[in-house]
């Protein structure tokens, strides 16, 4: 019994370590210590709005800055790379506003869940992908869709 125990807290404390540990290398920034090219893109994409959070993370060896921005009603996260260049926004966007074919291929990938938030997520200034986060009892999950609500392919899962 008391070995059990043990071993459960065991696999909870090297749980807990883990998920730690991946939060541990996004850490916030302030605009005055990002690089100026960095800095540049995010007021460029702040323009009419502002910024509400920064953050730089090592993600795959490479140095990405995030910004969250608040422009009017909308909000928007963009990932910059060192030089500057805009590798990705995601934008959130209400269910009711998608493509139908969007919102019927999300509500086909949440099943009986309830679709909580949805994000437009934008590379290269196009939509590449929309994705919902879902709530489904105490069960929590994702599910991407292509720009026209079908499936994405394996690759970009």
């Amino acid at each position: 019994m008391k070995i059990t125990s043990l071993s459960a807290v065991a696999v909870a404390a090297a749980a807990l370590t883990i998920v730690v540990a991946a939060s541990a290398h996004e850490k916030s920034i302030k605009l005055k210590d990002l690089p100026e090219a960095v800095r540049k893109t995010a007021l460029e994409q702040s323009k009419g709005g502002r910024i509400i959070g920064l953050s730089v993370d090592v993600e795959d060896g490479k140095t990405v800055y995030e910004a969250e921005l608040k422009l009017g009603a909308r909000r928007l996260d963009v990932s910059i790379d060192q030089a500057g260049a805009l590798l990705e926004s995601e934008e959130r966007v209400a269910l009711a506003e998608l493509p139908a074919p969007v919102k019927a291929g999300l509500e086909k990938a949440a099943g009986k869940g309830k679709i909580t938030m949805v994000e437009a997520i934008s590379k290269n200034g196009a939509v590449a992908e929309y994705e919902a986060q879902v709530r489904a009892g105490a069960r929590r999950f994702e599910v991407k869709v292509a720009p026209d609500g079908g499936a994405l392919p394996e690759a970009k899962k």
